[in-house]
């Protein structure tokens, strides 16, 4: 799986997990300011007609993908935490292993039926019995990402972008009642520093390991007793993963989900061929036993069936949106354009007609990981709790223009009119102002509570969502005075501000979307029984994917359906 530059996500772990978050969710203290009134008892009223502008689809970016000697396909998703099986020939899915436990960076299946999985996020990995019992077999890992049996039913995996080594876990002992998982400083280390090792395969003829080399754009051959390695194949912009072609066991299949292709590797001659070329964002491969190559799209969060002699494909699954997150509008004469957070990539959508379209891919135009999105006077700004940046993107070319990097889990931005940048980190919990030349950077607020998403008022207005606080707060960027307008909220994330001037909030915690008036902070709910709210995993940021809200000059609010990976318009009702 590549979350890419993941790497940084540790440290809010630990943060999240420590005091930070703790100080966050503790009662609140007296604000300096008074609070709005209390909320009056909602008139009744009709709710907004919903309609889904863009359908959902399976999976929240799919990543690890392997057959089972009965040729059944599972695939794995992190942020789904979920393992799926996959029929190949009719495209229906149903969910294997639940989240948590499931959220499967990539998976392998030994030659009696075990089946094994890493759990890149929470730092460990589990085997299934070919009984249906499910073990953790290790823990305490930074970032276990690939994995893979040999022939021998020995497990080897490797740490990548939170850590950078190659592991051996003894499964000696694993049906034993007493056994418990070991812990990192207690595997066989075989070796580290490789440059990120990705999804590998051990080769059943001679044993040794084949994989990418992430970082350095190169395919090695590692021996499996000493860790001393050889370069194969190089000049790839971004090796995801290899497997063996079981039909010829000479030829190694890579993709590169930089570029989009797939290529074939000889392990004899070491000559290159491109097989495919796909879109960027592949993640993963695997061959069932007649030979037939599939790979996987996190981008697309899609199943392919890649032909090896012509290089076409087949679409066995696919979505028109990945994990969509933070949202925006603008409007041209009469045409409304939503701008999605998709976390793989940022994607725009017509809010007519719900066609997609690619804006950036990840890997192919950046490395960031998108899970908030603003649109400003001449920017379009993403924002990355996965990587600490805040990327801007020219809105005339639709180019990534500059990235600012080292926040402490930026979760959205917005930019002023004279270039300055605002930024909510929870992290921190500090709102920050960047200067326009992005070198200098100064706290105007600090201890926001669990800040989700930014939306901006009349003149030096800022709103913010507080999810440890349940609350919306008004902050003045010009003075840094800020008072509560509305608390007393179910999991509060995406916001915006309407023409009629209110608020619009995603209330997570009760599945609805409502309308407050930042006046008196009256609430009235604008539709309800909505599909959002993707649970977040141990340890990890309370809003994993904030739900996002946006609202068009028309009056339409566009909310994205996180759970079901899909777009909600929702229409006011008629008078």
């Amino acid at each position: 799986m590549e979350l890419g530059r993941i790497v940084t996500t540790a440290a809010l772990v630990v943060g999240l997990t420590g005091s930070a978050l703790a100080q966050q969710a503790a009662p609140a203290a007296a604000p300096t300011t008074s609070p709005a009134p209390a909320a009056q008892a909602a008139p009744v009223h009709k709710e907004y007609n919903q309609q889904f502008l863009v359908p959902g689809s399976w999976f929240h970016g799919v990543h690890g993908l392997a057959f089972n000697k009965d040729d059944q396909l599972f695939a794995g998703s992190v942020v789904g935490q979920t393992i799926y099986r996959v029929q190949v020939d009719s495209g229906e899915v149903d969910r294997v292993i639940d989240p948590p436990t499931g959220m499967a960076d990539d998976i392998a299946f030994a030659d009696d039926g075990t089946m094994a999985w890493t759990a890149f996020l929470l730092g460990k990995v589990y085997v299934r019995r070919p009984n249906g019992k499910t073990i953790e077999v290790a823990q305490g890992m930074s970032g276990p990402n690939s994995l893979a049996f040999g022939k021998d039913g020995r497990l080897f995996v490797t740490e990548v972008f939170l850590g950078d080594a190659l592991y051996e876990i003894d499964l000696k002992n694993v049906d034993k009642p007493d056994f418990k998982p070991a812990a990192r400083n207690e595997l066989r280390k075989i070796v580290e520093k490789m440059g990120g090792l990705n999804g590998f395969e051990i080769h059943k003829n001679d044993g040794f390991l084949y994989g990418p080399i992430w970082f350095k754009g190169e395919i090695v051959k590692v021996n499996l007793e000493t860790g001393t390695s050889e370069v194969i194949a190089s000049g790839f912009k971004i090796p995801a993963a290899a497997n063996i072609d079981p039909q010829n066991p000479d030829n190694l299949y890579v993709v590169d989900t930089g570029t989009g292709g797939i290529w074939s590797v000889s392990l004899t001659s070491k000559a290159k061929k491109l097989v495919a070329s796909m879109k960027p964002g592949l993640d993963n491969l695997a061959f069932d036993s007649r030979g037939r190559l599939f790979v996987t799209s996190m981008t697309d969060n899609g199943i392919y069936l890649v032909d090896k002699q012509t290089g076409s494909w087949r679409t066995i699954v696919e979505g028109k949106l990945a994990i969509p997150a933070d949202l925006a509008v603008t409007t041209d004469g009469a045409k409304e354009t939503v701008h999605v957070a998709d976390v793989f990539s940022y994607r725009n959508v017509d809010g007519s007609t719900g066609a997609v379209t690619d804006m950036l891919r990840v890997h192919g135009e950046t490395h960031s990981y998108p899970t908030g999105i603003s649109v400003g006077p001449k920017h379009t700004l993403l924002s990355s709790w996965f990587s600490n940046t805040v990327q801007k993107v020219d809105r005339k070319t639709g180019k990534l223009v500059a990235t600012l990097a080292d926040f402490m889990a930026p979760v959205d931005a917005l930019e002023a009119a004279d270039g300055s940048v605002y930024v909510a980190e929870l992290g921190s919990g500090n709102l920050v102002k960047v200067s326009p030349d992005g070198k200098t950077r100064t706290n105007v607020v600090k201890g926001l509570r669990a800040p989700v998403a930014l939306a901006q008022g009349a003149g030096n207005l800022v709103y913010v969502t507080e999810i440890a606080a349940g609350a919306v707060t008004q902050i003045d960027v010009a003075s840094g005075a800020r008072k509560v307008v509305a608390d007393n909220l179910a999991g509060p994330e995406g916001i915006d501000v309407g023409p009629d001037g209110k608020l619009y909030v995603a209330e997570v915690g009760q599945k609805r979307v409502v309308a407050i008036d930042p006046a008196n902070g009256n609430k009235v709910v604008i539709a309800s029984n909505l599909d959002i709210g993707l649970a977040p995993y141990p340890g990890g940021p309370p809003a994993l994917m904030p739900t996002g809200v946006a609202v068009a000059k028309s009056g339409a609010v566009y909310v994205s359906a996180d759970t079901r990976n899909a777009l909600y318009k929702l229409t006011p009702p008629s008078p």
